[in-house]
């Protein structure tokens, strides 16, 4: 009987250069694994593969050495764990994260959270080419978020409580792009240069500063055989709703234009720049 290789790669069994032997993509969420699932994936590796994982660049596990023959018993021995095979070829990947404030004390946002929703929305979605979503914490930007074709940044929007303000000038020193001045004893917030980092506030000793957390959102990343930086359009989103509405329109733009094979950003350079950024406004605004 022949075997549907495209099959299997599309439930993460990839063909290696030894016949007969495929390195299983597992799912991993933002790159997050519990003991439970680390202890069955250890045994499957030492039972059906030849003893080592490994570790992709975008937090995923792959067990090479995998036979043709013990497919339905590995995918059994997983599910034991509460492991399931990844995705590979035209299709929504694996969500990345860093650990985000969960953890992180520069974290802005609850990254682990937002990636387990976008995996729920989005992961295997079929579509021209494959897809990446990247979620990072803050502007340290642990995980590279302009590299994917959406890439989501962690961000605290910030304005002045006087009254709690004891003009230590902390927040100034620990502002890297300059953004805060004090003049005539009020502390002023130029816009343009704040970055929405968050270190004015995590830094301040007085709480002197009101928060708004929020998602920076970037399009159109490329890191392989080219290289493209991610492309901000809109301001940042404050809202859980509004986010994956643009995030939406971003997934639909693709699938509507794109040609098969051709990534996201190929083709919102084929369609044209200005559509695209009409199309993302749009939805923005609706």
């Amino acid at each position: 009987m022949a075997v549907d290789y495209a099959t299997l790669k599309k439930g993460g069994f990839m063909r290696q250069k030894q016949k007969n032997n495929f390195s299983l993509r597992l799912k991993v969420v933002g790159g997050h694994l519990d003991a439970k699932q680390l202890k069955v994936i250890a045994e499957v590796a030492e039972k059906y593969g030849d003893g080592h994982v490994h570790l992709t660049s975008r937090q995923g596990v792959e067990i090479p050495f995998i036979k043709l023959d013990d497919i339905a018993d590995v995918k059994a021995a997983l599910a034991q764990g509460d492991c399931e095979p990844g995705v590979c070829g035209p299709r929504v990947r694996t969500v990345t994260s860093c650990q985000g404030k969960a953890i992180c004390p520069s974290g802005c946002i609850d990254t682990y959270a937002l990636a387990q929703e976008i995996s729920e929305r989005f992961f295997a979605m079929e579509l021209p080419h494959k897809f990446k979503f990247g979620v990072t914490g803050c502007q340290n930007n642990c995980l590279k978020a302009e590299e994917n074709d959406v890439g989501i940044k962690g961000g605290i929007e910030v304005k002045w409580i006087e009254d709690k303000c004891i003009h230590c000038g902390v927040c100034e020193k620990a502002c890297r792009t300059k953004a805060l001045t004090e003049i005539d004893g009020k502390i002023v917030l130029n816009s343009d240069n704040c970055n929405y980092c968050g270190r004015c506030t995590k830094a301040c000793p007085a709480d002197a500063w009101e928060n708004n957390e929020g998602y920076i959102l970037s399009f159109g990343g490329l890191f392989g055989n080219r290289i493209h930086k991610g492309e901000e359009i809109i301001p940042i989103i404050h809202d859980k709703e509004k986010l994956f509405k643009v995030i939406d329109a971003a997934v639909a733009f693709f699938r509507d234009n794109a040609n098969s094979g051709e990534r996201f950003r190929l083709t919102i350079e084929r369609t044209g720049e200005e559509k695209f950024k009409e199309y993302i406004l749009n939805a923005y605004n609706s």
